[in-house]
């Protein structure tokens, strides 16, 4: 973590110094507290943990005077509200962003003990799975960098989604016990702990006057325990909190009723605790799915608005005015249920009146939409969501009869607007119509995609309330995905823009001059190899799989779904091998194809995908007659800290979603800053990497999204033509169900193929338009192999890639939800 090394130790904004005896008599002493050991004697789970606690004493220290001043100076806080925040691992970052590297590497090596084995015994902290909730992270560090106080609020899952396995080719889900051996940086908080009520009914009592006043009986509770996490800012001294909390039964394990023989009520309780925060996304194919989300999500909504409203009145008289110092952003559907928690809390709570609340609460929420995907706007059954949430479903129901009433006002007898915007239809609660109808703003994730939002799935509601709706183009925190993630090449740009980079990467667009100079492509094309031989050993020691550092790297990382089309991608890897064994002398630069993906665990193509690609690996892996010219590699349990690897080494950033349905993407972003050139669509980010790199710094093919959607409303598409009249695209489709990567069982890949051909069904074949698409995107591949048997020229689209990032940064993300959205003071730190 070389890069690190050029950091000062002293953070200039608040005079901070780490002392570096200090945390060495620390890591000593806490070895000896914790585990009654030397440090010679103490296993590297052991040297982790006390190593992370003495980092965590320095935090602390900074912690308190954060909070200190958020007292003092009574900023409006935004709490960030998801049911993901995929944090990676916490130590290196905390460091990092202490300013401290320096310190803490010379005082381990001092010990005689090395920070990247102290590092590696971290785990991931399991409490995202995608692209959400990388954002989310990416945004809290970005918020405490930038001096805002906020809080992150979510859920402490015991196992996460789960950790990947794969087993004979196949995606096996496990526990991902990721607090086996606690987590140090964790602090328990019991003295803020919510009681959070499920089921029952709603009794109505009016008083003396006449107001009717709601109480929910016979419920079911749980409590929520909150736990902190340290989100430390880089250099200023500011950390803010992640929030996320666990569920502990209200009464702990019923003696009587166990002594009575009714033992499963003697464990209701702390069986209801214990499935809330077990895993993220359980598998909702199924009703017991479906009630268990639901659960999940009004449990960290009501302890998070309950605190929220309990926090703001520990210092102000007037709820009504809450609005002036809180906001709720609301990470796309999942947490929209806040809105109606807010609405009983201020009505139920503290007496407001509806309109009164009402006004509380729209000035209030704001709303992120993630999602161009219609089948992913969460929609809940009438029956399960007044059953589970009686007092709140009442509310959304009135919520919805003023909304209708004010669309039949707008638009008098258009029945079709009701159907099409009502919160409450056809059996179902619309979690995304809520949202819209609640907040004080909506935003899409990337300038394409909010312009989709308008114009196609949420057009109805731009149509009436266009000025909520506004663009937040994503970003990436480059404190994570370059200076922690690619020393080497943090290091050079340093050495030759300064470190400014670090906390604003718009003056990293200064690398451009060096894009033609021989000496810098050089020293820039060193470090990729070097950052090539890095993963290829982790993929030899994880894959037992030799790669070529000196062939193109190729990668696809992300989310396995269908619309972001990793068929395409070993479709078209088939082809290539089929090229091969067709002709073994033809002219073939080296590629490495490396995929990374988890699918959910109902997702049946998703994971007969991840199948598919491990049975062409084994078939092309194994093949010495094509000499090496190309392999195959599907890295197990993809997450943030193998994706700093991967990133760093990546030759080509594969974007190849369907036009029009990757709301932004960020996998791209650090793709970029890590110096890949994106192979991708015109699609969600893409549309603006390629605006700043240049498109002749990128390799763009496909369908546009406008085309996309033609095919969509008008029809005109079949892919049985393409596969009757190119016999290439018929042979790699043929050779998914002739048994030439299943031949124990030919019909493994049926389904695939019956989704391409659609030969078993009514509805659209090729959905996402992966036949359309095959030979442009086999094209583009040849002008990849052309470009990177260029070095030089190579080397010149990659720095600029690099040079040209500057947009992309997290930090100008979250300036503009400032700006624009939020309205935040920035905390004032005192020197220290």
């Amino acid at each position: 973590m070389a890069a690190a090394k050029k950091q000062t130790d002293k953070t200039a904004t608040t005079g901070f110094v780490f002392d570096k005896d200090l945390f060495k008599r620390s890591v000593l002493y806490n070895i000896r507290t914790l585990y009654r050991k030397t440090l010679e004697e103490a296993t590297p789970q052991q040297v982790f943990q006390a190593v992370a606690y003495a980092v965590k004493d320095a935090v602390v220290d900074n912690w308190l005077e954060s909070q200190k001043q958020f007292e003092k100076q009574d900023p409006k806080t935004v709490y960030y509200m998801s049911m993901e925040f995929l944090m990676g691992r916490a130590l290196g970052n905390n460091i990092i962003n202490l300013k401290a590297y320096q310190s803490v590497k010379e005082g381990l090596d001092e010990l005689g003990v090395d920070l990247d084995v102290v590092e590696d015994q971290e785990p991931d902290a399991a409490l995202g799975n995608g692209g959400l909730g990388r954002l989310a992270a990416c945004f809290l560090d970005s918020l405490a960098t930038l001096g805002y106080a906020a809080y992150g609020c979510g859920i402490r899952y015991k196992y996460g989604m789960f950790k990947q396995e794969i087993r004979d080719g196949y995606q096996v889900e496990v526990p991902d016990n990721w607090l086996v051996d606690g987590n140090p940086f964790e602090l328990r908080r019991p003295e803020y702990a919510k009681i959070v009520k499920f089921g029952g009914w709603v009794d109505v009592t009016p008083d003396e006057t006449g107001r009717n006043h709601f109480h929910q009986e016979g419920y079911q509770s749980v409590k929520a325990i909150p736990y902190d996490l340290p989100v430390v800012g880089y250099g200023n001294g500011v950390v803010n909190t992640l929030r996320i909390w666990d569920a502990e039964p209200v009464e702990c394990f019923q003696l009587d009723s166990f002594d009575k023989g009714d033992y499963q009520k003697a464990v209701e309780q702390e069986n209801l605790a214990r499935n809330i925060v077990e895993v993220l996304y359980p598998n909702d194919n199924h009703y017991a799915g479906k009630e268990l989300r639901l659960k999940q999500q009004y449990f960290f909504i009501s302890a998070s608005v309950q605190e929220a409203v309990e926090k703001y009145l520990r210092k102000h008289d007037d709820i009504r005015k809450f609005h002036e110092k809180v906001t709720f952003q609301l990470n796309d559907t999942h947490p929209t249920v806040a809105t109606a928690e807010l609405m009983r809390i201020l009505m139920d709570e503290y007496y407001l009146t509806w309109d009164e609340a009402w006004e509380v609460t729209t000035k209030t929420c704001a709303y992120t939409n993630h999602t161009i995907m219609s089948e992913a706007l969460e929609k809940w059954p009438i029956e399960l969501f007044s059953r589970l949430l009686p007092r709140v479903y009442q509310i959304v129901e009135e919520i919805n009869r003023r909304f209708v009433a004010e669309i039949e006002r707008r638009y008098p007898g258009d029945h079709e607007k009701i159907r099409k915007m009502a919160i409450i239809y056809d059996g179902q609660v619309k979690m995304a119509h809520l949202a819209i109808a609640c907040s004080y703003s909506v935003n899409g994730v990337a300038r394409l995609h909010t312009e989709i939002l308008k114009k196609q799935e949420l057009r109805d509601f731009y149509e009436m309330m266009p000025d909520k709706f506004n663009n937040k183009t994503n970003g990436i925190t480059q404190r994570r995905f370059l200076l922690h993630g690619n020393p080497l090449l943090a290091d050079w740009v340093t050495a030759h823009v300064g470190d400014d980079w670090i906390t604003n990467l718009p003056k990293i667009n200064k690398l451009k001059v060096y894009a033609d100079d021989e000496k810098a492509q050089q020293e820039f094309m060193n470090i990729k190899y070097q950052n090539k031989v890095r993963l290829a050993k982790y993929i030899l020691e994880h894959n037992g799989i030799e790669v070529d550092p000196r062939s193109i790297f190729d990668v696809q990382v992300k989310r396995l779904h269908e619309y972001k089309r990793q068929l395409l991608n070993i479709l078209h890897v088939m082809y290539l091998y089929n090229c091969l064994k067709d002709n073994p002398d033809m002219d073939f630069y080296p590629r490495t194809f490396i995929f990374g993906a988890k699918a959910a665990a109902g997702y049946y193509n998703a994971k007969m995908t991840i199948k598919l690609i491990n049975s062409v690996a084994d078939v092309i892996n194994s093949d010495t007659s094509i000499g090496g010219k190309l392999k195959v590699v599907f890295i197990e349990n993809y997450r943030v800290s193998n994706a700093e690897l991967i990133f760093a080494a990546a030759d080509v950033s594969e974007q190849i979603s369907t036009a029009s349905k990757e709301a932004s993407g960020t996998g791209n972003m650090k793709f970029m800053l890590n110096g890949a050139i994106t192979l991708g669509t015109m699609d969600g980010a893409n549309v603006e990497i390629v605006e700043e790199v240049g498109e002749e710094n990128a390799v763009i093919f496909g369908l546009s999204s406008d085309e996309v959607i033609r095919y969509e409303n008008n029809g005109g598409y079949d892919p049985t033509e393409i596969f009757n009249n190119d016999p290439d695209i018929r042979r790699v489709l043929m050779q998914l169900i002739n048994g030439t990567y299943a031949p124990d069982d030919p019909d493994r890949f049926r389904t695939l193929y019956n989704s391409l051909l659609n030969t078993l069904s009514t509805s659209r074949a090729d959905t996402y338009f992966i036949l359309k698409d095959f030979k442009p995107y086999a094209e583009a591949q040849k002008k990849i192999e052309q470009y990177y048997r260029d070095e030089a020229l190579w080397a010149r689209k990659a720095i600029l890639n690099v040079a040209c990032a500057g947009k992309f940064t997290s930090d100008r993300t979250i300036q503009q939800y400032v700006d624009e959205i939020w309205h935040l003071d920035k905390v004032k730190m005192p020197k220290r």
